[in-house]
């Protein structure tokens, strides 16, 4: 911290970066791309080499696929030129020259955007619950698996469980780190499925980053999810379910299944094959 920030007095919410904060404690890249890409050599008995992440906001799951392994390619799609351009500051330079030669970021409408056939789409965080209803997220859907390769492959989440429907405030501290992450369910409309979260940042200083982010989604559950993805055309649908460890907490290995408890809360994974 600088002298001027000291005696300003500058908290460390006001010094806080968002995107960063969410990286941290949100989004967890190399796992993320390890599992679509086992899972699409398993399914396939070859390597992927093209990855169109939508929804692509700082465009880390890009960064993290051309790290993977030379000759990997990555498109990355967002509406939000703000969020593009932080990508490109401060995680696409991290990137080699020649890395960096292999990625693309395009500002542009999922639903319009055009290119190469990947090998596979990914649109992870639940980004597609901002369409909220049947027709559009079937054209969404429509789109994707237009735009893959022959033998593509689509992968998404999704969560849910008892504890979704409510409106709640849940807080984790992230480990190392001297902020905790509040996930907050502020408002569930259970006749139309229409539910607004924000995310909210505590620093040990005692200062806070209120609504860092926030979504307006329809809360679909899985088995919508699953019939809308089968009208898009897609082939085959599989369910990746999460295991427990010895403490009872999610192990992070997620396995296909077809049939699952009803618990509080979970997280899912989603493989579509055309």
């Amino acid at each position: 911290m600088s002298m001027r920030e000291k005696k300003r007095n500058i908290t460390l919410a006001e010094r806080a970066d968002r995107h960063r904060l969410y990286e941290l404690s949100v989004q967890y890249a190399a796992s993320e791309i390890e599992f679509v890409d086992q899972t699409f050599r398993r399914l396939r008995g070859r390597k992927a080499r093209r990855l169109r992440e939508d929804f692509c906001g700082t465009a880390n799951i890009c960064c993290e696929w051309v790290r993977q392994r030379k000759g990997n390619r990555a498109v990355g799609v967002d509406i939000d030129r703000e969020v593009l351009q932080w990508g490109i500051e401060n995680n696409l330079s991290r990137l080699s020259r020649e890395q960096r030669g292999r990625v693309s970021l395009l500002r542009e409408d999922v639903l319009k955007v055009k290119g190469a056939p990947p090998d596979i789409v990914s649109a992870m965080n639940f980004s597609y619950w901002l369409f909220k209803e049947r027709t559009q997220l079937r054209r969404y859907f429509k789109r994707v698996h237009a735009s893959l390769a022959d033998d593509g492959i689509f992968f998404l989440d999704a969560y849910g469980g008892y504890d979704a429907y409510k409106e709640i405030v849940e807080e984790r501290e992230i480990e190392g780190e001297a902020f905790t992450y509040i996930w907050e369910q502020a408002h569930y409309n259970p006749i139309d499925g229409n539910l607004l979260c924000h995310i909210h940042f505590a620093f040990d200083d005692g200062s806070r980053l209120e609504k860092a982010f926030s979504y307006n989604w329809r809360l679909w559950n899985l088995t919508e999810i699953r019939e809308l993805l089968r009208e898009a055309g897609f082939s085959r649908v599989t369910t990746y379910w999460q295991g427990w460890d010895e403490d009872g907490e999610p192990d992070g290995c997620f396995e296909p299944a077809l049939v699952a408890d009803a618990d509080a809360g979970w997280i899912c994974y989603i493989s579509a094959e055309k």
